[in-house]
């Protein structure tokens, strides 16, 4: 859900409190639609989210972490002009609006302090971050709103900043309790009552609604829900609260939410950032990775439906050229009755030396040929069927091995958990001739590779877990020890799991605990209990030409193991 008036009141206060007299060390834009400001306040070094998305417009400190663009965005270094070294004086919020102002000081170019505005607009899709001047000229914005846009609300750099239209409505906050009831019996009564209570008022979320509405179906009357809401707000009884439902982030709110049942979960959270750092942080990095990884899983999908395409047309030319034995004998039938076999005959009868018993068989010939030309005709395609089995399943076998990789590199990008990742795995495709290398334009920005996820045991081991295919054979033939344990999920694809563990053999709650990990790291992610195989580094080898990831082992055990998201949280170093 959005930021509603109340929530957003509780995080101007947080933020008031704990951005007076902050200095502005750098400015980032990690995102299109969001800002990262590194401050120094007087409660040590933050970092400030600014979120103009639409589905998630917010302001709060993260402990999240954001990778930024090889080349910052305009507004962003135009940010870094005006607010790097100033000083934030107060975080204000306009009555009632889903809105922070930040009143800021800094030093023009001749070093004189000048006054700055920046406003946080967090309706919504309607979500935007505008710099102005001290006589709150806008500098510039996130997001201009040209002359396309409604007269009154024109964002661009030079005019006069104006507040978004207060609505027409009443805010349900600012009204007295008779007020309140004389507004909502002014609605339709057809309606449902949460239905009412938005189109009675500003100021309320629809969540909010809904909750005021369930309040009161459960015996008190809906003014007495109202009254019971609006004395809470005004003595600031706010309580940031998470709200999850099957273990999963539904909603939040500043109160206590009660219409989704027993089976939900309020979770309070010591303050608004880790609130919305809890709730959002999670969608933030499935949706930026989602938008990086589109290109390389668009092309890896074509790639792969591009050669399941073309095996099956392989299997069926193989299918066809499993025949030919019946293309040899009909060329031995006709070379042993040239005797009786005419030019311009269409069918030759003959007996069928093959089969028990020599039966008459009809053996059609091309009457444009001579006998002796049809039986060369049926001998060559014999013999043209015989050498397609030969290259049809020397290239099937190739095909289903690149199949296979291209499965294992999708498995690869849905477990990916930063941008950095899907890089890598681009890297991987290029160096195998699979995409495309791009043509370099200008100074290229080199990936440096993240290594392996690490991961420490109950009992104090080192786990490491391959990211992508190339890490995988760099973790397995280089990095691990011979006498290491080396892990992977049976017969499907995963990544390579290595017990640091030496020539003492892993403890059993090790060795459990990455049997899990390989499994959680596996498509069989979803899965319940899961086969994984385990075994000494030295007993597994690379074929000679094998694609990246892919090795044999021997001399291997068997595991059941169940993936564990928790687990393999609680273990992460």
């Amino acid at each position: 859900m959005p930021l509603d008036a109340v929530c957003v009141s509780g995080l101007a206060a947080e933020l008031g409190a704990a951005l007076a007299g902050a200095r502005i060390d750098k400015v980032q834009q990690p995102a299109k639609d969001a800002l990262l400001l590194s401050v120094y306040a007087p409660s040590g070094a933050r970092r400030l989210l600014l979120s103009a998305s639409g589905g998630g417009a917010r302001a709060h400190f993260t402990q999240e972490k954001y990778e930024n663009p090889d080349k910052p965005p305009m507004f962003c270094m135009l940010l870094r002009k005006h607010l790097t070294g100033a000083r934030i004086d107060a975080v204000e919020q306009p009555e009632w609006e889903r809105m922070l102002v930040f009143r800021i000081t800094a030093r023009d170019e001749l070093g004189v302090e000048a006054r700055r505005t920046l406003i946080a607009e967090l309706m919504g899709r309607a979500a935007n971050v505008i710099l102005c001047d001290g006589d709150m000229r806008i500098i510039d914005c996130l997001r201009r709103a040209d002359f396309g846009e409604t007269a009154y609300r024109r964002l661009l750099p030079g005019m006069l900043y104006k507040y978004p239209q207060k609505p027409a409505k009443p805010c349900f906050f600012a009204l007295s309790p008779a007020g309140r009831r004389e507004a909502y019996a002014g609605t339709d009564r057809a309606a449902e009552p949460a239905g009412r209570l938005l189109d009675a008022f500003s100021g309320l979320s629809p969540l909010i609604a809904r909750e005021i509405a369930s309040r009161a179906g459960d015996g008190a009357s809906l003014g007495e829900a109202m009254d019971a809401l609006a004395e809470s707000v005004a003595a600031g009884e706010l309580t940031p609260t998470l709200v999850e439902l099957g273990g999963k982030p539904k909603d939040f709110s500043f109160m206590r939410i009660s219409q989704y049942g027993p089976e939900a979960v309020n979770r309070p959270f010591g303050s608004w950032s880790e609130l919305l750092d809890a709730f959002y942080g999670g969608r933030d990095r499935a949706e930026q990775l989602r938008r990086s990884a589109h290109d390389t899983l668009k092309a890896v999908r074509t790639l792969r439906d591009r050669q399941a395409r073309k095996l099956a047309a392989q299997r069926e030319e193989l299918k066809k050229s499993a025949g030919r034995e019946e293309l040899r004998r009909r060329g031995d039938l006709i070379t042993a009755n040239l005797w009786k076999a005419k030019k311009g005959m269409r069918a030759l009868e003959c007996e069928d030396y093959y089969a028990e018993g020599t039966p008459t068989v009809t053996v059609k010939l091309d009457p444009m040929k001579t006998p002796q030309q049809n039986a060369a005709q049926a001998y060559k395609e014999y013999r043209k069927a015989e050498t397609a089995e030969k290259h049809l399943t020397a290239l099937i076998g190739e095909g289903e091995k690149r199949l296979d990789y291209l499965e294992s590199v999708l498995d690869a990008l849905g477990r990916a958990e930063s941008e950095r990742d899907v890089q890598e795995i681009r890297a991987e495709l290029m160096g195998s001739g699979l995409i495309k290398t791009p043509r370099a334009s200008g100074k290229q920005r080199r990936i440096r590779p993240a290594g392996p996820m690490r991961f420490v045991s109950s009992s104090g081991c080192e786990i490491l877990v391959g990211r992508n295919n190339v890490q995988n054979d760099e973790l397995t033939l280089r990095t691990a020890r011979r006498s290491d344990v080396w892990l992977h999920v049976q017969r499907v694809h995963g990544s390579h799991v290595v017990i640091r563990c030496g020539d003492g053999g892993p403890d059993a709650v090790t060795l459990s605990e990455a049997a899990s990990l390989a499994a959680y790291y596996s498509e069989a992610r979803g899965s319940g209990k899961t086969p994984v195989d385990y075994t000494q580094v030295r007993r597994v080898k690379k074929p000679s030409g094998a694609l990246p990831g892919k090795v044999v082992y021997t001399d291997y055990k068997t595991v059941l193991a169940e993936p564990d998201e928790g687990l393999a949280r609680k273990l992460r170093a």
